[in-house]
């Protein structure tokens, strides 16, 4: 290490300089991630790495300046609460939440750290926040709407299965936010004369049986609500749908690249680079306070011709020419 003496007022003062004192004066920041998703390896989760790169952007690389403090509920959101104190009390600087469950539990547990949402649903509605433009607490981030979005993915359903007239609705009774999803697939459904049937698994364990009911309602498709445990359950979910010879639409490109038919919604990566900025802003002074909450500017439909192709169905032309990618 290299040292150099000054004197001042008659003291010496012994001045270190070098890699090793500019390492001890850099502080390392502590970011919280409550999820109902396990932690999985670089590659496996390509919309949490998106954040870990913007953030390696931004300056900050785990292990040097920036620990993450990391908690799963496997699935289980009666699990989040308990998770969500444990991670306040370790004091972090951020607590980063990706959906509407886990956002509520981390309001639960703390009014005074700052938390950023990457894709939660109904945030004014919920109390989660005052206003997108002025949310006046602790909370901020980005917000996914229902409404619109769960209608096209209707639409986009029965343009590729034009014969369906019955459709299953899979849904979690612990998102708050399904239940105005179910209310504005109703409308859309009303508007475009399908019928539907509304089936839940509100943990892991419950998705077989769910499609056990599914098959013997003999729908004709199957639409499944945003939802982080099914996201995480996405391959199983896809052979489940294909053995029940179900054409399905999801709102996360991840389900389509699983093996489900189609997907649309907003693009889940850049939300999650967004967030590392919102992130970024706070560490460095910005108020939760002060960020007004954004909504997404990217969507992207994907459609899983093997799929479709295994189903027996022929895609028209004009649903793949509107689609940003065609898995074949």
């Amino acid at each position: 290490m290299e040292r150099r003496r000054f004197v001042i007022g008659g003291l010496t003062v012994l001045a270190l300089t070098g890699p090793a004192s500019a390492q001890q004066a850099q502080r390392l920041w502590r970011i919280a991630y409550l999820t109902l998703s396990p932690r999985a390896a670089p590659g496996v989760n390509p919309i949490w790495d998106a954040f870990a790169e913007k953030m390696r952007e931004l300056g900050y690389v785990e292990g040097q300046n920036l620990s993450i403090e990391w908690r799963s509920a496997d699935g289980y959101a009666d699990r989040l609460p308990a998770l969500a104190a444990e991670l306040v009390r370790l004091k972090p600087d951020v607590i980063v939440v990706p959906s509407t469950q886990t956002t509520l539990a981390a309001k639960q547990a703390t009014t005074t750290i700052p938390i950023v949402m990457a894709a939660a649903t109904d945030p004014v509605e919920l109390g989660l926040v005052s206003s997108l433009a002025r949310p006046g607490g602790n909370v901020t981030g980005h917000v996914v709407t229902g409404g619109e979005l769960t209608r096209k993915r209707l639409q986009l359903l029965t343009e590729a299965v034009p014969n369906a007239s019955r459709v299953a609705v899979l849904a979690d009774p612990t998102n708050t936010s399904h239940s105005l999803y179910w209310t504005q697939t109703q409308t859309a459904a009303q508007a475009l004369g399908v019928r539907l049937q509304r089936f839940e698994a509100g943990t892991p364990d419950e998705i077989d049986r769910a499609f056990v009911a599914i098959r013997e309602a003999r729908v004709d498709g199957l639409m499944v609500f945003p939802e982080p445990m099914f996201y995480n359950e996405r391959s199983r979910i896809a052979k489940l749908a294909m053995n029940s010879r179900l054409p399905s639409v999801h709102g996360i490109k991840g389900h389509a690249e699983a093996g489900d038919l189609m997907a649309y919604g907003p693009e889940y990566r850049d939300l999650y680079r967004r967030t590392a900025i919102y992130v970024d802003k706070i560490l460095k002074g910005t108020k939760p306070a002060d960020l007004p909450v954004q909504e997404p500017t990217k969507f992207e439909f994907v459609i899983n011709l093997k799929t479709a192709k295994a189903l027996g169905l022929t895609i028209p032309q004009t649903l793949l020419l509107r689609a940003d990618q065609v898995i074949e």
